[in-house]
């Protein structure tokens, strides 16, 4: 079920720093409390293959995402405890020291489930058993909120296949696009490009031109 359009949901979460604190986070205050926008990207697990080249790739872009006003939180089932561990990893073994932001520590899978994006399925055996399959950790699902805790992007990818962090600021600046100027941003839209008002003659103009 698509999240879209809708709040997100208010709920306070532990979470570490880059300093070894330990942290309570609530995303929908994040974004409504400060005024900004939010990318709350969930990996699967710390101290694995993919993972650290997304968070590596994140904190690369960082002030691009500062630029526009938003905050960049990530998050996983791992403890506190795991998390510190691999922010003092050096990056040359598989670590993510130097990553700044913040990292959910959703151990309870309390948001993780909220948000449907456990990988878990429960099944019944022969003797009304319950049983567990899956790996019972998180895809890799991306959200970004607005200002008022609105979700206007969502996307989920399957474990082996790592994001790319350009399109979330180019989603992030056609939203503000959006915000900014009632427009609606076409396929391919970037900064700098024409848009388009919401109605036929607009949308004949610009495919007559593109």
């Amino acid at each position: 079920m698509s999240l879209v359009g809708k709040k997100f949901p208010n709920v306070t979460i532990d979470a570490m720093s880059e300093m070894g604190d330990d942290l309570r986070i609530n995303i929908f205050e994040e974004s409504t409390a400060n005024q900004q926008k939010v990318l709350l990207f969930w990996y699967p697990k710390d101290f694995t293959f993919v993972c650290p080249t997304e968070l590596h790739a994140f904190q690369d872009a960082l002030g691009e995402f500062e630029k526009r006003n938003t905050k960049v939180i990530g998050a996983s089932c791992d403890t506190n405890e795991v998390h510190f561990a691999w922010l003092n990893t050096a990056k040359e073994n598989g670590g993510i020291e130097g990553v700044t932001y913040p990292l959910l520590a959703d151990t309870h899978r309390q948001l993780a489930n909220i948000l449907g994006i456990v990988d878990q399925d429960f099944e019944y055996n022969e003797d009304g058993e319950e049983t567990f399959t899956g790996s019972n950790v998180t895809y890799r699902a991306t959200y970004l909120i607005d200002e008022t805790g609105k979700i206007f992007h969502e996307s989920v990818n399957d474990m082996p296949l790592g994001r790319n962090v350009k399109e979330y600021l180019r989603l992030i600046d056609a939203y503000t696009h959006v915000q900014k100027h009632g427009e609606v941003c076409p396929a391919n839209w970037e900064e700098g490009k024409e848009a388009m008002k919401a109605d036929r003659n607009s949308t004949a103009e610009y495919l007559a031109k593109n």
